[in-house]
């Protein structure tokens, strides 16, 4: 099964880079979003290698340079798709959200960048800084608040799990911060909250703090 859209000089190219991406378990969320972007076809259903197949050579460049040659770029696109499928590989058969609104107890709606459901109820929240300096203290307690201002709310009550995630490391101090907040929680299931810190680096990501 070919792309006719594919020119005669760029099937062996396609060819290779669809050989590398099927050993990747690219999420369908992710084919679509970057096959909407590169204004790709994309088949509904199948295996991997044949919706890869189904793609032009822009999107498979673009999915090459993202999750096999874990590329930077300035904007820090390339690391959003990375850091969406690390959270998606860590629910498996749930509901992986991006750019999800979720109002709190305040009654302000928070924009979060991935939110993950099971069963409809909203099971774990991500955040990623993928440019710039280190995380800050500042950056942490605000998360923190968000988070814990959508657990008090409406949509809260299954909430357990918050991630950030970060391609440009954590000051010593955020890290500390966010623990001793984390720690202040009452230790109730209700108020259950496991907050975990993530470190892209060598194009692997590793947990550094839970």
């Amino acid at each position: 099964m070919t792309n006719k859209g594919f020119p005669k000089f760029g099937m062996s190219q396609a060819g290779s880079f669809v050989a590398a991406l099927k050993n990747y378990n690219l999420p369908d969320f992710i084919l679509e979003l970057v096959a909407k972007e590169c204004k790709s076809d994309l088949h509904e259903r199948g295996r991997i290698d044949d919706r890869l197949q189904s793609m032009n050579v822009q999107a498979l460049n673009f999915l090459h340079s993202i999750f096999v040659d874990c590329e930077v770029d300035k904007a820090g696109r390339f690391a959003q798709y990375r850091f969406y499928a690390y959270v998606s590989s860590m629910y498996h058969k749930c509901e992986v959200l991006i750019n999800e609104i979720i109002p709190g107890i305040s009654g302000k709606n928070h924009k979060i960048p991935v939110a993950v459901k099971s069963n409809g109820m909203y099971i774990a929240v991500a955040f990623n800084k993928a440019t710039g300096n280190p995380v800050t203290q500042k950056e942490t307690t605000k998360f923190y608040s968000i988070v814990d201002d959508i657990k008090k709310g409406d949509h809260g009550a299954q909430l357990t799990d918050a991630i950030y995630s970060s391609s440009v490391g954590f000051k010593g101090d955020a890290l500390v911060q966010l623990e001793k907040l984390s720690k202040s929680r009452k230790k109730d299931a209700e108020n259950k909250l496991d907050f975990k810190t993530a470190n892209f680096e060598n194009n692997i990501y590793s947990v550094i703090k839970c």
